[in-house]
């Protein structure tokens, strides 16, 4: 019996396509192919290995606006959101492009002779995309993989596979050879799950919750399998009284409203110094009531709706706290819920504590620095956050201080491609993006040259 998925659009609850979903026999065969392919991939000339990757590159810059509305229906992402996923992932190609030509070992000072050191790939990885940015966490596990001369196997989240099946198939028209970029529509327990359980794949990289990353993680480790984690967060935004206050709390409600609220990084702890409380509420009210949550066909749309109904009620169940002030949402068809301030009454709240992973945020105050970091460091997680001060020794202190992979002083930016991005704690294991993330795609080979 065949398996498939009714696509959802979340904005209306309308059906967009059927997809069909790979079974265990059909899994292996492509994972065989992709394995088969990796044996010329890997021995393509760096140069043209290069080339291919900026043709990809390129070609999905052409598709952007397709693959923009592709991910506006698949996944509610705003007309704003959806054309910078695109971009990102270009973006991130383009700069991976440059890779192959760099692999560079070293040269080792020894007696006797020489000594050198090669990075060479893995063999086949196999990615597991989440459905909150299909798009570019599918770029961040590839382009860094094909550039050190691996293939790959990506499975999307069920919810949203549209744009990874187009991007297989801009891959093949960029000149990428067959079998070497993979995409396979299936459930978990079938496709990620034979990711971690086939021999052939040598490396998994996934995104998503801290709970399945620990079972992926103990189920690597039965083979000794390389792993890369990027999970839950917890963030801080940390807001002192020296800072600019008005500006702080005019970048709040993206901070952790973009995307409905649906992102590992989002800051959904403010913390605020105590005697500037009363005046960044005032402003961070405005600003949340200012917060457009509309059609995402729309430009002028700030948010959209939550992925799914499952996500809804899992998010709703978090609003029995005091509420401090919401903002707006459509009524009818579609996954909507207004942006929410809520007012725990202590730090085990839960609130406070949990993933929410919906637009609900919790605000509470502190006296002083060292307070602060302690606050913000009293979590399981660790993946990004904001400082908000004009103090430069400050912003530098509580960098330092505060338990986290990614931070910003005075903004709310998490991710460049060309900089590391990973989280400390039980927010994921190894980094992504930048310079950083060949590392954990190539394997150091050493090679002593006898000079006898």
């Amino acid at each position: 019996m065949s398996l498939t998925y009714d696509v959802i659009n979340p904005a209306n609850e309308s059906v967009v396509t059927t997809v069909a979903l790979l079974n265990l026999e059909q899994t292996d065969a492509v994972i065989a192919q992709a394995s088969k392919a990796f044996e010329s991939w890997r021995t393509i000339a760096p140069g043209d290995r290069a080339r291919l990757l900026r043709r990809f590159s390129e070609v999905v810059s052409a598709h952007r606006e397709e693959l923009a509305q592709i991910e506006i229906t698949n996944a509610g992402h705003t007309r704003g959101n959806a054309l910078w996923e695109a971009d990102n992932v270009a973006n991130t190609l383009m700069y991976f492009a440059a890779a192959p030509e760099r692999l560079f070992g070293r040269q080792i000072p020894v007696p006797g002779g020489i000594d050198i050191t090669f990075k060479e790939p893995l063999g086949v990885v196999g990615i597991i995309v989440p459905w909150n940015f299909p798009m570019p966490i599918a770029g961040w596990g590839f382009a860094p993989a094909l550039a050190a001369g691996n293939t790959v196997v990506i499975k999307p989240a069920e919810y949203t596979p549209l744009s990874a099946i187009r991007l297989a198939e801009l891959a093949l028209e960029a000149g990428i050879p067959e079998g070497v970029f993979n995409v396979l529509p299936g459930k978990g327990s079938i496709v990620g799950n034979r990711f971690v359980t086939h021999p052939l794949v040598r490396k998994v990289v996934f995104t998503g919750s801290t709970s399945v990353g620990k079972s992926i993680m103990a189920g690597c480790a039965d083979q000794v399998k390389r792993v890369t984690l990027e999970l839950g967060g917890k963030s801080s935004n940390i807001i002192f009284a020296d800072a600019d206050i008005a500006k702080a709390a005019a970048g709040a409600p993206g901070a952790v409203f973009d995307n409905a609220g649906q992102d590992c990084c989002a800051r959904s702890r403010i913390l605020v110094q105590k005697s500037a409380f009363d005046s960044f509420m005032e402003h961070f009210e405005i600003a949340v009531k200012k917060f457009r949550v509309e059609d995402p066909n729309l430009a002028t749309a700030d948010m959209g709706p939550l992925i799914s109904k499952k996500q809804f009620n899992a998010v709703e169940s978090f609003l029995d706290e005091p509420v401090a002030f919401t903002g707006t949402a459509p009524s009818g068809p579609g996954y909507w819920m207004p942006p929410t301030v809520l007012l725990p009454k202590n730090t085990q709240s839960r609130s406070w504590r949990e993933e929410i992973f919906g637009p609900v945020v919790s605000v509470m105050t502190f006296d002083d620095e060292s307070e602060a970091i302690t606050m913000a460091n009293d979590s399981e997680y660790g993946l990004s956050g904001s400082i908000w001060t004009r103090d430069i020794g400050r912003a530098l202190r509580v960098s330092r201080g505060v338990e986290t992979g990614a931070l910003s002083v005075n903004s709310n930016s998490s991710v460049r491609f060309w900089t590391p991005f990973g989280g400390y704690k039980q927010s994921g294991l190894g980094r992504e993006l930048g310079p950083d993330a060949l590392d954990s795609f190539t394997e150091v080979k050493n090679v002593f040259i006898s000079q006898d």
